[in-house]
This record gives structure tokens, C-alpha cells and sequence, in this order.
């Protein structure tokens, strides 16, 4: 049976909302809805809020006119209107884009002798500044944001399971493609599997946490070349009871990647040199994703004056020797085995 992907390989989170009766919070912070809008929705709302907006003015300009009489005296020269040369609605509609956007052609210019239309002009002037303010800040940092860097921060498309120092370790790989080094990356991993507790409780997508270095610092990497990822298999890791054979047949979904801000997922979050600004990349591994008793290939080799990365091998992995049984398991053996050097170092000293 094929797996629900919780999270996609690209990084995307395979959830949708649905029967949010409280969509007005969506409103109360607007801008950040509008920043994440889709590219489509955040134009035609940037061209929305200054086209409403002109032709709201500009009805009242063609409205002042009219309820003054302007519209009726467009031949009379000793006639002073609200606004001069303001013969109709278009006119109207196009003084309304000459004082919002502060054009100032000329041909249309306010009078000083129509106080309502000084006011409008103030009230449009402000209300003109907090569209623009609003609007430009909105694309501003929807253009700023650094989604795109992530896509070239590059996860291994499988996880291995293998030994590290005669100790199982769950591994898979990353890899920044660019010249152009990300600061303060680190890394984080995530269990993704449903659960029952002693109570009878069922929990669907349990998330409990990987250790990947967290104690240590090591979850802080200096991602100038690939990096292998690993997690210790020991009495804290959810995998301490799980054999070769049990993985086949398990049903869970391992999310790597780094924390960041502005994602319920469990994301990868590292800061752009000289932006102060966060991008994000993950992606995630099945049950039938994670090859047990596989190393990945290595890709660094020294060349003249430098190292080089062959990203060809990037996904690459090689079948190692490989204890099929449970982490548990091989830490008894190995207890055992000391054990029994413990005794027999002693029993030999003692022999004539």
C-alpha cells in the first residue's frame, strides 16, 4: 500500500485546511496574507487597490462637478469651477490618477475657490500614500523573499542505515549547490508516525524528534561541501527496538530538514549572507526510502590547489556489511562480548 507522503520530497507540506469557519483572522493580519498569496492573486490585487481606489476619487470629483454646476458651464469663461478643464466622467477619472500618483501634467489643476474639493484633495493625498506604503511594502517583501534559494539546497533521495564507529546510524545527505555559502545553517529531523498510547488514544502523525546533534552543536554545519547527516540509533531514538526486518515493514515518514520561522512544517531555515533574511528547504523519507545496510559514496577528491565536489554521485549508495538485527540487540551482543573478556582476561592470568 503506497503511503500518504505528509511531506512532499520537494519540501512541500501535503495538508490542506479545510472547514475554517474563523477566516477572519485571515483579515486582521492582512498583510501577511497578502504576501502569502499566489503570485496571480497578490497582482491582481496590487492592480485592484489602485484602480478601486482612482475610480472611487474620481466619482467624486465627477460628482463634485456635477452637484456644482461645472458640467453645465464648461463654455463660460467667467465661470470659476472646482476644477478646471474637469468636462466628464474620463477627465474626472484621470485627475483622480494625476493627484494619487502626483503626475501633475498641468491641464487639470483644483481651484481655491471649491473648499470641498480641497478637502477631498487632502483625504486623497493621504489616503493615496497609505495605498502606495501598503501595496509597495507588500511586494516588496513578497520579491524579497528567499524561496527560491532553497532550491538549490539539495537533500539525498534516500536515507541509509548503517554502522558508524560498530554503532547503527540513520544517515542521509545535503548539499548546497551555490558558491555563495549560507551562514548559520543547522538541521533538524523529524519522526512522522501514528500512534496508540496506554490510555487508547490514537494519534495520527505523532512527530517526535530525531537527534542529529542537538547536545552537541553538531546540528550547526558549515555547508561548504555535502554533508552527511547522522542519527545515533540509542535507547532515546524511536528506532531502538527496530530490526532490518521491521523497517520493511513499517509504515513512517522521516522529515529532514532546518528550523526556521514562518512554517508549521518542519522546516530548514538558514540566514542569506548579507540579507538577514531565513529560506527554507526540507524534504522527507518513506519506510521503503531508508536502505538499510547502505553507505553513501564519497564525493570530495583533492585536485590541484583545491577540492573538488562531484554532484554526480550525489544520491549515490554502496552495500556494506550490515547486522540485520535491532540497535538493542547489537548493544547486548556487544555487552555480552565485553563481558565475556571481562571474565576470561582474568581466568588466563590465573592459569600456570
Amino acid at each position: 500500500r503506497k503511503r500518504q507522503r505528509y511531506v512532499e520530497k520537494d519540501g512541500k507540506c501535503n495538508v490542506q485546511h479545510g472547514n475554517v469557519r474563523e477566516t477572519y483572522r485571515y483579515l486582521t493580519d492582512i498583510f501577511t496574507t497578502l504576501v502569502d498569496l499566489k503570485w496571480r492573486f497578490s497582482l491582481l490585487v496590487f492592480i485592484l487597490a489602485y484602480a478601486v481606489t482612482w475610480l472611487f476619487f474620481g466619482l467624486i470629483w465627477w460628482f463634485i462637478a456635477y452637484c456644482r454646476g461645472d458640467l453645465d458651464h464648461l463654455e463660460d469663461h467667467a465661470w470659476t469651477p472646482c476644477v478646471n478643464n474637469l468636462n466628464g466622467f474620463v477627465s474626472a477619472f484621470l485627475f483622480s490618477i494625476e493627484t494619487e500618483t502626483t503626475i501633475g501634467y498641468g491641464h487639470r489643476v483644483i481651484t481655491d475657490k471649491c473648499p470641498e474639493g480641497i478637502v477631498l484633495l487632502l483625504l486623497q493625498a493621504i489616503l493615496g500614500s497609505m495605498v502606495n506604503a501598503f501595496m509597495v511594502g507588500c511586494m516588496f517583501v513578497k520579491i524579497s523573499q528567499p524561496n527560491k534559494r532553497a532550491e538549490t539546497l539539495v537533500f539525498s533521495s534516500h536515507a541509509v542505515v548503517s554502522l558508524r564507529d560498530d554503532r547503527l546510524c540513520l544517515m542521509f545527505r545535503v548539499g548546497d549547490l551555490r558558491d555563495s555559502h549560507i551562514v548559520e545553517a543547522s538541521i533538524r529531523a523529524k519522526l512522522i508516525k501514528s500512534k496508540q498510547t496506554q490510555e487508547g488514544e490514537f494519534i495520527p502523525l505523532d512527530q517526535t524528534d530525531l537527534s542529529v546533534g542537538f547536545e552537541t552543536g553538531d546540528d550547526r554545519l558549515f555547508l561548504v561541501s555535502p554533508l552527511i547527516i547522522s542519527h545515533e540509533i540509542d535507547e532515546r531514538s524511536p528506532f531502538w527496538d527496530v530490526s532490518r526486518h521491521q523497517l520493511e515493514k513499517d509504515d513512517f515518514e522521516i522529515v529532514g530538514g532546518h528550523p526556521g520561522a514562518g512554517d508549521g512544517c518542519p522546516p530548514a531555515a538558514h540566514r542569506l549572507p548579507g540579507a538577514g533574511m531565513t529560506c527554507q528547504a526540507r524534504s522527507s523519507y518513506l519506510a521503503d526510502e531508508v536502505l538499510w545496510g547502505h553507505r553513501f559514496t564519497p564525493l570530495l577528491s583533492l585536485e590541484e590547489g583545491f577540492y573538488e565536489v562531484d554532484y554526480g554521485g550525489f544520491h549515490q549508495t554502496v552495500p556494506v556489511p550490515t547486522p540485520a538485527c535491532s540497535a538493542r540487540q547489537l548493544a547486548a551482543a556487544a555487552a555480552r562480548r565485553d563481558a565475556h573478556l571481562y571474565w576470561s582476561i582474568p581466568s588466563r592470568l590465573d592459569q600456570p
